[in-house]
Order: structure tokens, then sequence, then C-alpha cells
């Protein structure tokens, strides 16, 4: 299984779709690894600089409709040779959340008052998030003028997405199973 706990990317902007998340220009490439220098390059979301600001970064959270476009799994894959291995949203396009869990990564969904209060409280800080699958809790925290802030937001993963990502993914999960 993944680790799923670390640093938080914000990403303020709804309807992020997979050709945001990687250009079909770089669709012909045959390895993950050659995808992760693209991740995130034509998308515009306030000052985001995805060469700035990807490194280090295990989770996303954003808004709604998150990897709307196109399906096709190099999405999941470029954020995940990127070390993400979370995205956190409103709601997701039915495919590529699919898509996340085939490759053994989160993608769940949150309230919009819960999204719009980790922006407000945690955007412009150095976030991280602690992932408790069993007990379906994410607890984000950082430091604010000298204090530790915090807020549990529960999330819930399906037993066959459960399945998934305690496996690694799809072909994992197929190899134990069949």
């Amino acid at each position: 299984m993944k680790n799923f706990n670390g640093k938080v990317l914000f990403l303020d902007r709804s309807d992020i779709n997979t050709d945001e998340i990687i250009p079909a220009k770089y669709l012909t490439e045959i390895s993950k690894e050659a995808l992760k220098p693209y991740c995130l390059e034509d998308l515009k979301a306030g000052s985001f600089d995805p060469r700035r600001d990807i490194a280090g970064k295990t989770a996303i959270v954003t808004r709604a409709n998150f990897g709307c476009g196109s399906s096709r799994e190099h999405a999941p894959w470029a954020l995940e040779v990127n070390g993400i291995q979370i995205v956190i949203a409103e709601s997701f396009a039915r495919i590529f959340r699919q898509n996340m869990y085939n490759c053994g990564m989160i993608a769940t969904e949150l309230s919009s008052s819960d999204i719009d209060e980790l922006f407000s409280d945690f955007s412009a800080l150095e976030t991280s998030v602690s992932v408790d699958i069993a007990a379906g809790h994410l607890v984000f925290t950082a430091e604010k003028n000298g204090s530790r802030i915090e807020k549990i937001c529960d999330f819930h993963l399906g037993e066959f997405e459960s399945a998934l990502v305690h496996a690694g993914g799809w072909v994992a999960y197929a190899a134990a199973n069949y």
C-alpha cells in the first residue's frame, strides 16, 4: 500500500481536466517516468507554478469536478510519478476517480463546506495531511502564528476501493484474487 501522508498542494479551481493534468501531446510517452516533468504544466490556477509547487507534495486539495475531460490513465500516472497519492475534492469525473483507485491511489470527496474551510484556514500555510484509511479520517495540520492548527475530516472508501488501495492497484489486486 502506498503512503498517503505528507504535504498538501492546494489548487483553488474547479473543472481541472485531464489535459491540464497531463497535456495530450505527451500521451505517446511509454513510461510513467517520462510524464513526470509535464504534470500540470498547462494548469492556470492563481499563482500555481508546477516547477515550484509539486515537488515534495503527496496530496492535492481542490474544488469540484477534478479529472473531467478525456478518459486516460496517464492523468493519475502523471500525479503518481510526481508523488501525489491522494486527491481530495468536492467531486470527480467518474472515470478519472476509478483510474485513481486502479492505480492504488485515493480520490476522495469532501463537502464543499469542508473544502472551503480547508482553503480558508490552510491553503496559505505549509500543510500536512495524515490519512487513516481504517478509521476514515483525514487530519490536516499546519503551524499558524506559532500554534498548531488541525482539522479532521471524515471520508469513506467503498469495499472494492479499499481493496484496490490496500493491494496497490488493480493489477496487484487481480494477481492476488484471480
